[in-house]
């Protein structure tokens, strides 16, 4: 009967060890999520998200890392990344990984604070899978000792100095952006070209495709692109709706702002960083991917948007494109207003084009051409999920809303589609190059 007792205890860990596995594999996307939830409570812009869930997802990914023998280790994807020596006996690497990013954000974010509550939850999720306490603790320790590293290696990625920065003055030439209705916000980030890229190798090593020349002439090449924005937004009936769907659930502003008499009010959302962030927990769950890639995903993602921002950021403030609100208010129609709300900095390129296709290309390696998922992300603000097919897809529906949302012209979507896709394949030609394999 001994050898029976003992096959019964070894099911018994192994079934256990089984559930803590998908319990704490589950428990990631909520976590990156409410880290989400914190930056829509600071509002915190598209580019500077996009840099916290970096550092977020980096610590997460060194942890996770040093325990998989057969992942690449952080600092050979990211430059001058610290290496550590620290010994991972005696605690539960997921543990600490996931504690990383809450104690990541905790102490990064302007309401980190905001995290303890969800700290408390994991805390309760631990004893509840009977981890031991001493186990518990040595985890939390691992992953403060990661949390600590990573935001010490992000002191050096400049954005320390943008603050010192000369303060931004909108020009005011009839080509270049203004500040548009209805808070007239100043300029987003114009100094983010000078933040550290993370995978590739400067702002400008992707430069788009030239730009339309500014004209009011009606027979215009530019005229035309203005004149569309118009029109689209004119248009009634079902085809109409469509396109005002996919404005607005690919919306993302973290800006909007609406007025009722002399009162204004701010709308809460997510940033378009945020919401590929949780597709790429989606297709995690989806495709039932374990905790260590899981992490490899969520980090290369992270990394992916916060320079494909770097990149279309440069170009913004470079090419201080005029938006298709004040064109049209000046030149066509004065009581014009676009379906979205125009976002604060200059048109060209599309962040959202830019961003999405460069995720895309990205989670199209990872995952496969193909995956079948439903985009629930923004249910929690009233928006009615959708289902696609790849990842191409929704980053091709995420760079149009923007024509159809009223807030860009035609080549500043095409053409920060071009550009992601050029940021997307290289990142993902440095992964091959280095051993990042595809997860499906």
């Amino acid at each position: 009967m001994r050898w029976l007792f003992v096959f019964l205890v070894f099911i018994t860990l192994t079934v256990r060890g089984q559930v803590q596995e998908k319990v704490l594999t589950d428990y990631l996307r909520p976590a990156v999520f409410s880290i989400t939830m914190v930056m829509v409570h600071d509002v915190v812009n598209p580019p500077a998200a996009s840099r916290y869930y970096t550092y977020i997802m980096l610590g997460a990914y060194d942890i996770v890392a040093r325990h998989n023998p057969t992942l690449v280790k952080p600092g050979v994807l990211v430059r001058k990344f610290p290496e550590t020596t620290a010994d991972g006996a005696n605690y539960d690497y997921r543990v600490a990984a996931i504690w990383s990013i809450l104690e990541t954000g905790r102490l990064m974010l302007p309401s980190g604070y905001r995290l303890e509550e969800e700290q408390k939850k994991f805390m309760q999720l631990l004893k509840k899978q009977k981890i031991p306490q001493a186990v518990i603790d040595k985890s939390l320790a691992a992953g403060k000792e990661a949390t600590t590293r990573v935001i010490n290696f992000s002191k050096g990625d400049n954005y320390g100095l943008l603050s010192a920065r000369r303060r931004y003055n909108p020009l005011r030439k009839d080509s270049t952006w203004y500040p548009t209705p209805p808070a007239y916000i100043e300029a987003v980030e114009p100094n983010w070209r000078i933040i550290r890229p993370v995978l590739i190798d400067s702002c400008d090593q992707f430069p788009p495709q030239p730009l339309a020349r500014f004209s009011t002439d009606t027979t215009s090449a530019f005229y035309a692109l203005a004149k569309e924005v118009y029109i689209v937004s004119k248009d009634t009936g079902a085809k109409s709706m469509y396109e005002r769907t996919i404005a607005g659930f690919w919306d993302c502003n973290p800006f909007a702002v609406t007025t009722s008499g002399h009162m204004m009010i701010g709308l809460k959302k997510i940033s378009p960083g945020g919401h590929w962030m949780d597709i790429t927990g989606i297709a995690a769950g989806v495709t039932r991917l374990d905790f260590d890639h899981t992490v490899l995903a969520q980090t290369l993602v992270a990394a992916t948007l916060m320079d494909a921002f770097i990149c279309c950021w440069d170009e913004k403030y470079k090419s201080n494109r005029i938006r298709p609100e004040s064109y049209i208010n000046r030149y066509i129609d004065p009581k014009w207003t676009p379906y979205l709300q125009t976002p604060p900095f200059p048109e060209y390129t599309s962040g959202h084009s830019v961003i999405s296709t460069a995720a895309a290309e990205v989670l199209t390696y990872l995952f496969g051409p193909k995956l079948d998922y439903r985009d629930n992300s923004e249910e929690l603000f009233d928006i009615t999920p959708r289902t696609f097919h790849s990842f191409r897809e929704a980053a091709e529906e995420a760079a149009i809303s923007r024509l159809y949302g009223g807030i860009h012209y035609r080549d500043g979507v095409v053409n920060g589609q071009i550009m992601g896709r050029a940021i997307g394949e290289y990142i993902v030609k440095k992964l091959k190059s280095v051993g990042v394999n595809k997860l499906r």
